[in-house]
């Protein structure tokens, strides 16, 4: 399968309006944003997990990165509530799962070979900066000479502009904002290629967003 394997062009999902799609495993299913595979691929989704169900032990060749977008997450290492992001680098292994059930968003198969660090930010974790054009506040979830990744919340009406020199990708979280006359809401997701810098206006409740700045794919990205 490919979908959205195209990183040159300018690339919109609204996930909240797609239907869900089964997975091999009962009682999870999938939203699919980016993929290049079959069950084995490199691949960005929404997933829900319905109460009880889980995932039999894997491992992620290619390394897995995701963020809880409500309910809890839970596999051997612990629980993750709502606002939780993990970074599970290339060869580590889990049977994840969710007792009452949650959706998060997930990408699969897109780290660098070297990036060897797992992450844990339990919600509201991380660096706070203040970062102007718009935005009230950033919280930092992961930085590196490779990726930025944060939580960032525009005040309501903020025009914003944002540079863009290696690649960007953006998920709504709550709220809203308007791009190219095209409107953005809770489960929207955007992904730019670099040199397309991002212009956009918050909506009248402000927004609240997941971003990466970062190589659409990595030069070093895993093999499969």
């Amino acid at each position: 399968m490919l979908l959205n394997d195209d990183f040159s062009r300018r690339t919109v999902v609204h996930a909240a309006e797609l239907e869900w799609v089964p997975s091999p495993t009962a009682g999870v299913e999938r939203r699919m944003l980016f993929r290049i595979g079959e069950e084995k691929a490199r691949a960005t989704s929404i997933v829900r997990y319905a109460a009880g169900s889980r995932f039999p032990r894997h491992t992620h060749p290619g390394g897995e990165e995701f963020l809880v977008l409500e309910g809890v997450f839970e596999d051997e290492a612990g629980a993750y509530p709502a606002g939780s992001y993990v970074r599970n680098p290339p060869g580590s292994a889990h049977a994840p799962g969710s007792t009452d059930g949650c959706i998060i968003f997930v990408k699969l198969w897109q780290f660098r070979r070297e990036d060897l660090t797992p992450i844990v930010r339990r919600p509201g974790e991380g660096e706070r900066r203040e970062t102007g054009a718009g935005a009230s506040t950033s919280l930092v979830l992961f930085d590196d000479s490779h990726e930025l990744v944060r939580i960032e919340e525009w005040a309501p009406h903020a025009p914003i502009d944002v540079p863009n020199p290696r690649g960007l990708e953006l998920l709504v979280l709550s709220g809203g904002f308007a791009q190219d006359g095209e409107a953005f809401s809770a489960w929207s997701w955007l992904r730019l290629p670099a040199g397309s810098d991002l212009h956009a206006r918050a909506g009248e409740s402000g927004v609240r967003l997941w971003t990466k700045s970062a190589p659409l794919l990595h030069a070093t990205v895993c093999a499969f």
